[in-house]
């Protein structure tokens, strides 16, 4: 089946799913590196896989992720593309960093039900810079036939001309196609406007890909699920335009065994910056995951070896802790280093295990004066991240799920005030595994 028609069965509603992208038990991949990602998890559909894994298993390849600059930091939900990356340069081959300082200014619609605000040029370049380092503690930069190298897709896009881009690009996409996409189709179903700023959006996605195929000899797009349209998009666009092979790769959407979308918590995104979040509630959102998601993630977010892995999710009862923390340990590791990583669990430790209150612990700071005068918990737990509502807060503490310095407080509406100052903060824990010492200033 063509690649046309085969994106023209993804695009139709009602039609059936696209071939397999992944080979049968008995067409294992050549390349060291689809087996890593099919054995990882790594894989939910990909064009011309045959085509791919003898491409792969003859030498080093280029292939890149695209990262949108609409906030200063990565969060969770990025990770899973950063490891692919990972993936990539860790099996010989090399990874491309494509940092959206153009497509940032238009947005991308997939999957979202309205317009992102528009940012502006100052806020962009600030967010490019809080978001670049993340990705030096995942991949080595350099020279070399497999070091990574960032480039940023402004470089191209705000050099056209809009003449220029419609004649050289434009002709090669069909509007009855483009409203075929989900990304659209689900906002025009549902009334909702969709400006011409954001159509053009899968466009400069697919120049974006025809431009490092040229500038860099770039074979491979690979993002999530919801950017397969775009994607084969792109890939046509090189095949049709310069006649050379191009290919896409998409991971799978994920979620926890519960259904809940990966890295969203009571307070939010679960960013990668550390002025965002500390090491330490980065070390707890992984020791927190599910009973059933341990061994996925291990394959997933850290370096662990199958076999290890393996023995790990053998463990049942109160022993699948002990693995949780190694999955903690690990993730922290590779994103805030080996002795953040060794701090956190070590507070932990301290917190949990002896009572006690350590420096590395989360801080919430409220001003002395309000402090003096008093806050109600419930008030509190919301600010300091500890429940999303006062009426969660009152349920924790019904339950005897909220304390104040190890001790269970039932009255969500009592006053906490300075006389609740043991050495200079007020320890504050909902359920057992979330603490903030609430510091004065």
């Amino acid at each position: 089946m063509s690649l046309e028609k085969l994106a023209e069965r993804v695009l139709e509603p009602d039609a059936p799913k696209p071939e397999s992208p992944v080979m049968s038990a008995d067409q294992p991949f050549k390349s060291e590196f689809l087996r890593t990602l099919q054995a990882r998890g790594y894989i939910n559909q990909i064009t011309h896989p045959a085509e791919l894994d003898e491409a792969a298993a003859k030498g080093p390849i280029t292939a890149y992720i695209g990262f949108d600059a609409t906030a200063p930091s990565l969060h969770v939900g990025h990770l899973f593309s950063v490891m692919t990356l990972r993936r990539l340069q860790q099996t010989g081959h090399k990874p491309i960093v494509l940092m959206g300082g153009g497509t940032t200014k238009v947005g991308d619609p997939t999957d979202k039900e309205g317009q992102r605000p528009l940012l502006t040029d100052a806020q962009i370049q600030a967010n490019l810079a809080g978001i670049r380092g993340t990705f030096e503690r995942f991949l080595t930069f350099g020279d070399g036939p497999t070091d990574a190298v960032m480039v940023n897709n402004a470089d191209w896009l705000e050099r056209f001309g809009y003449i220029e881009f419609l004649r050289d690009y434009g002709v090669h996409f069909t509007v009855n196609r483009m409203l075929a996409f989900d990304s659209v189709k689900l906002r025009l179903e549902r009334e909702q406007p969709m400006t011409f700023l954001e159509f053009n959006y899968m466009l400069m996605q697919s120049v974006d890909f025809l431009e490092l195929s040229r500038r860099y000899g770039c074979v491979l797009q690979m993002g999530g699920s919801d950017q397969w349209g775009n994607i084969v998009n792109g890939v046509e666009l090189i095949r049709r335009v310069d006649g050379k092979p191009a290919f896409g790769l998409t991971t799978p959407l994920l979620s926890t065994a519960s259904g809940v979308k990966m890295g969203k918590t009571v307070g939010g995104a679960v960013w990668l910056n550390p002025e965002m979040r500390s090491p330490y509630d980065y070390w707890q959102f992984w020791r927190n995951t599910e009973d059933a998601d341990v061994g996925r993630f291990m394959r997933l977010f850290t370096d662990l070896s199958a076999d290890e892995i393996v023995r790990y999710e053998a463990l049942q009862g109160a022993e699948i802790n002990e693995a949780k923390k190694v999955l903690a340990n690990e993730a922290t590791r590779l994103l805030h280093g080996a002795e953040a990583a060794a701090a956190a669990a070590e507070a932990a430790r301290v917190a949990f295990e002896v009572g006690a209150v350590s420096g590395d612990m989360p801080t919430h700071e409220t001003p002395a004066a309000e402090l003096a005068a008093g806050i109600v918990l419930a008030a509190l737990a919301v600010d300091a991240g500890l429940a999303g509502s006062r009426g969660e807060a009152r349920r924790l503490a019904q339950g005897g799920g909220l304390r104040v310095n190890d001790k269970a407080e039932p009255d969500a509406n009592r006053m906490i005030t300075e006389a609740d100052l043991v050495d200079g903060v007020v320890k504050l824990a909902a359920g057992k595994k979330k603490i903030v010492l609430v510091k004065p200033v």
